[in-house]
């Protein structure tokens, strides 16, 4: 079987990102995409979490977490960094491990691909997206979910990479230098190692929040990944579970499989809500 060139990632660290990597994996499938399906996992999944993935067709790929120092390691433990800079948007769920998120820089060692469309596990695809393998190193969608002003950072839950063993090695270089704090993890990292980054639409990484901040920003018809940042569909009862509603709905039918509707002719939220 010939192999493709190019490759969807994701990242799952625990057996709830199992289950949004299911999500994920089926949303891609159904857009008939022919790159590649890659899920990297790290030692603290299950694999009863793993089994879906394979099942779907996802090429499942351990990954050892950075060679990082133990300072390194101590300033991006969970309760050092919510300390120094803690989230105040929304709420991470228990689950979420900051110093695993690295872990994502791997896939720059994945040299047998020309291009790579990193997304991260809480998020779906509503459409085919495979344009994004023409866009160059390193493309990523605006961290947009609040105000117009965000336009200017990135958010890394969607990105465009030329694996390259020469930039990972650059990138633990720089990575882990005295003192190095990354405040949101990979997503400040990679803001800063790629300066020049290009922005993508807002379309391919709409973020959740936009649904009730800047409604007018919603439409279905143009969205190509819905991104499901802060609290996670999979969880009970969070706090915005009842504002989210919809979106929340949308990923339980792709995570089954069951109910998937017509993507454009959902309703758009109203712009008072």
């Amino acid at each position: 079987m010939t192999r493709s060139r190019h490759a969807y990632v994701t990242l799952v660290t625990n057996a709830d990102y199992g289950r949004g990597a299911s999500a994920l994996v089926r949303s891609l499938r159904l857009t008939g995409t022919s790159a590649d399906i890659i899920v990297m996992h790290t030692g603290g999944v299950p694999a009863e979490a793993l089994a879906p993935l394979v099942v779907l067709g996802a090429l499942v790929q351990p990954v050892d977490l950075l060679p990082t120092s133990a300072a390194f390691n101590e300033r991006h433990a969970r309760a050092r960094l919510h300390e120094a800079v803690p989230f105040t948007k929304g709420e991470k769920p228990l689950f979420h491990t900051p110093l695993d998120n690295f872990a994502k820089l791997r896939l720059w060692q994945m040299t047998g691909y020309d291009r790579i469309v990193f997304i991260d596990a809480d998020a779906i695809v509503l459409k085919n997206i495979d344009r994004l393998f023409e866009y160059p190193e390193f493309s990523a969608a605006p961290n947009v979910y609040e105000s117009l002003a965000d336009f200017h950072r990135l958010n890394s839950g969607v990105f465009v990479a030329s694996p390259s063993e020469a930039t990972f090695s650059a990138m633990l270089e720089r990575l882990d230098r005295p003192g190095a704090f990354w405040r949101r993890t990979d997503q400040t990292f990679l803001e800063g190692f790629f300066p020049d980054w290009q922005g993508l639409p807002v379309f391919f990484n709409m973020l959740q929040y936009v649904w009730f901040n800047l409604p007018q920003l919603w439409d279905w018809k143009r969205i190509s990944v819905l991104h499901y940042q802060y609290e996670k569909p999979w969880e009970k009862n969070h706090p915005k579970a009842e504002r989210l509603g919809p979106l929340i709905a949308l990923w339980h039918a792709f995570e089954t499989g069951e109910g998937i509707p017509d993507i454009a002719a959902l309703p758009n939220p109203a712009s008072g809500d």
